[in-house]
């Protein structure tokens, strides 16, 4: 147990190599061990490419001579369990079949219909030992975005802000003032690069002008969402530069221009954010970070529509200004960040 453990930390490790770049698929490592020692691995490194089950084994071709009889002897550890259905690639559970490895452990199942249980199914089937639910929490916590997209059909939402120490949000002016440290600002842009996609409201883009990227960390940017109801916004604002996708909710129009989606919305005033959650979901948006402004925040924390909440706390202390969210109980994490307290919250509803 305690080695099957170590070896499917080694999945996760691996599997999180792929974050960013796998959505909408989960991100999935692998590692084969023949003899107590890892003779190949693997991970999902970008959606439409080998799953890790196929990248563990290729590893072994590539490393070992005898790798048709090293495998026939063989434990396979993969964090969640093996597609038995064809996609964008074939069947993992096949791949394992065929490659006559003996042993499958499993951290966890998979929910999508096409292979909940099924592709464990197929191994059994097949004469494969099949161990299940090791590390099953750490494997369900590391696709908490995946899980959340397939069981509530949605993606994972995680609210985002700064405030001041005595709890403000922003000037009453409307003005730009920063609260978050240099080294906040670089892991708010690293957190860009590992969700699909950022979401801000037109008060924001009007204070802020923002480019929502992720210039100060390397990785790929997010999908840009910005609710304008009437479309107010100007087309010499940064969101409107074609530079990455983005998505405009508003209650006028449904168009293409360039890299920019008008989605129009028929109620504004009923059931937004689910209905802005949904859109997503059905556009294979799998993770969500919401980033402001104030009132976009409350209007998803009213509804219960989130799954994380990050905080950071600057030093600063206002007297005045627009009041901060507020979010109730016990935060899940707090740590220090430069000047900055970083809290974070799980919504357990």
């Amino acid at each position: 147990m305690v080695e099957d453990q170590k070896y499917l930390k080694r999945c996760i490790e691996l599997a999180l190599q792929g974050a960013g770049y796998v959505s909408p698929n989960p991100m999935v490592g692998s590692v084969i061990v023949y003899d107590n020692q890892i003779i190949g691995e693997g991970y999902h490194m970008k959606f439409g490419q080998a799953h890790a089950e196929v990248n563990a084994v290729n590893d072994v071709f590539a490393k070992h001579e005898n790798a048709k009889e090293l495998l026939r002897s063989s434990t396979i550890y993969v964090n969640l369990e093996p597609c038995s259905h064809f996609g964008k690639t074939p069947p993992c559970a096949d791949l394992i079949i065929s490659n006559e490895i003996p042993r499958v452990i499993v951290g966890c199942r998979d929910p999508f219909d096409q292979i909940n249980g099924k592709g464990i199914e197929k191994l059994k089937n097949a004469g494969i030992e099949v161990i299940e639910d090791i590390l099953t929490d750490e494997c369900l916590k590391l696709n908490k975005r995946f899980f959340t997209r397939i069981q509530k059909q949605r993606p994972y939402i995680i609210l985002k802000w700064a405030q001041t120490s005595d709890g403000y949000f922003a000037p009453n002016n409307g003005s730009q003032q920063w609260i978050s440290s240099a080294a906040s600002k670089i892991l708010a842009h690293r957190w860009r690069t590992e969700e699909d996609a950022i979401l801000v409201g037109k008060n924001t883009v009007l204070a802020d002008n923002p480019r929502l990227n992720s210039r100060e960390w390397p990785g790929k940017d997010p999908i840009r969402i910005v609710i304008d109801r009437r479309l107010d916004l100007n087309s010499d604002l940064h969101i409107f530069d074609q530079t990455q996708e983005t998505i405009i909710f508003n209650e006028k129009k449904t168009d293409i221009d360039g890299k920019i989606k008008y989605l129009e919305v028929e109620d504004f005033d009923n059931y937004l954010p689910q209905l802005i959650a949904y859109q997503l979901y059905l556009m294979d948006v799998q993770s969500l970070i919401i980033e402001g402004g104030a009132e976009t925040l409350n209007l998803f924390i009213k509804t219960g529509l989130w799954d994380e909440a990050r905080v950071f706390t600057g030093p600063q202390i206002w007297n005045e200004g627009l009041k901060a969210p507020l979010i109730t109980g016990e935060p899940y994490e707090e740590l220090n960040i430069d000047t900055n307290i970083l809290r974070i919250w799980h919504n357990h509803t």
